[in-house]
């Protein structure tokens, strides 16, 4: 039936958008130790990954962009978990390294994954197909642009 197609409950984009929004409460609870939020963990993890990185380079894994990003990275400074500095190499391009303050924090968020998995309360495996299935439509949106 062609009504069908336009019901609520039949749109992926909202499943998707409504899980997001979901999450990211149980992300805020998990964070209320470290004292970040979930945009600000996101960039303590590329650089506990790669201690050095770019405002183009964080912008460009997180899919945000300069106006978004700035200010938060300035808030970030602010609370010493991040320096941001010119690049020698290019006067144009902002690298942001994490403190040491802001590796501190890495212990702390070593149980956060563990946690948000429990707290969601689904099967690994469950977990895994998810996570590969988000992963493979991403790339179908990445190459369609």
């Amino acid at each position: 039936m062609k009504s069908e197609i336009l019901k609520l409950e039949n749109q992926i984009c909202f499943k998707i958008y409504t899980a997001e929004r979901e999450i990211t409460k149980l992300y805020r609870d998990l964070l209320k130790e470290l004292n970040v939020t979930y945009p600000q963990y996101l960039v303590l993890l590329l650089l506990w990954e790669k201690h050095s990185l770019s405002v183009k380079e964080i912008g460009q894994r997180l899919f945000l962009d300069s106006g978004t990003l700035t200010p938060m990275l300035k808030r970030m400074e602010l609370n010493g978990l991040v320096e941001r500095k010119r690049s020698e190499k290019d006067e144009r391009s902002v690298i942001i390294s994490v403190t040491e303050k802001g590796n501190e924090l890495k212990e702390k968020a070593e149980c956060i994954p563990g946690q948000l998995v429990d707290n969601m309360s689904m099967k690994k495996e469950d977990l895994t197909l998810l996570n590969n299935t988000l992963t493979c439509m991403l790339n179908q949106l990445q190459n369609h642009q």
